[in-house]
């Protein structure tokens, strides 16, 4: 059955502060800062909310002056985000650098559900050299898939975006939508992790452009050169079918179901995006029903017939 969800990307710049505001008024001056930022697309009753990495960290400090600010900072901003998601009823992600019990720190994301609490997290996998080696990160080693009310969600932040070995991963937890909170935008990398995943994709991303993307590559909605947020309204009830052994039932699918099925077309990439738009069956019970194949069966057929050739 359709599965929409309403999902709000934020971009803005990192946030200044000077270096001599006292640690707890730079503390409520951020927390002010993301208070207006949410502001801006609460009113749009989004499902889910993402944010830029490392949300919270002061534009320009220095490393000993960020990780004080850290350090007062606590959960401050964590549970701001916390309040908004309860009061609003949304999921929203909070990435930040956290300090951990041993000592050692982390940029993560946490993700917070709609009662305020936190319902999953990620640890970077893929630092920069320089986050640990000047800034004392450590290297994440886990990649969850986070069970929400609309779906399966798994993460990367910023870097990772370069690792296959990372992107394979999250291929296999078969995802529905992957967030990716970042200081880099990645460019043909987002399209590429939302075809080869089968995921939509959510890309907040701080001073560069935020987007929301399909399983086929394709941008659905971006943030533009005056607005650093953008809304968008996605169907995860959704599969990607190649038009070959398939296509020829489209139009029977189309003839019996007419706009309680929608099959999109993005051209040159000989697949479909096929979506159940109707609240009596799933995209699955269109699949079952015709005999379909999604796109990842079809090349694992494609590879055993190659090696049964091979080896005959």
């Amino acid at each position: 059955m359709a599965k929409y969800i309403k999902i709000s990307c934020l971009g803005p710049q990192p946030y200044r502060i000077d270096q001599a505001v006292p640690y707890p008024e730079a503390v409520e001056m951020m927390a002010a800062h993301w208070q207006r930022e949410l502001d801006r697309v609460l009113p749009d009753r989004p499902d889910l909310i993402v944010v830029p990495e490392a949300c919270d960290r002061p534009y320009q400090h220095p490393i000993e002056k960020r990780n004080a600010f850290y350090r007062t900072r606590g959960n401050r901003i964590r549970d701001l985000f916390a309040e908004n998601a309860k009061r609003h009823q949304c999921y929203i992600t909070y990435p930040a650098h956290i300090e951990m019990p041993d000592g050692t720190w982390r940029n993560s994301v946490q993700l917070i559900g709609r009662d305020g609490e936190i319902v999953g997290f990620y640890h970077k996998n893929h630092l920069v050299p320089s986050e640990q080696s000047d800034g004392g990160m450590t290297y994440g080693q886990d990649v969850p898939l986070v069970e929400t009310d609309f779906g399966r969600v798994a993460f990367a932040i910023c870097f990772d975006l370069n690792f296959e070995e990372l992107r394979l991963q999250v291929e296999k937890l078969q995802p529905d939508l992957i967030v990716f909170p970042s200081m880099y935008h990645g460019g043909l990398m987002q399209s590429y992790w939302a075809y080869s995943c089968r995921a939509f994709f959510a890309g907040a991303v701080a001073s560069l452009p935020c987007t929301i993307v399909s399983p086929t590559g394709e941008t659905v909605a971006t943030t533009t050169n005056y607005y650093h947020f953008v809304t968008a309204t996605v169907n995860l009830d959704s599969a990607i079918i190649h038009i070959d052994d398939n296509g020829s039932k489209f139009k029977e699918i189309k003839d019996r179901y007419g706009t309680e099925v929608k099959i999109h077309d993005p051209g040159l990439l000989g697949s479909v995006l096929l979506s159940s738009e109707s609240d009596r069956f799933t995209v699955q019970d269109v699949i079952d029903e015709f005999g379909l194949v999604r796109l990842s069966e079809y090349f694992d057929n494609c590879r055993q017939h190659r090696c049964t050739l091979v080896h005959e």
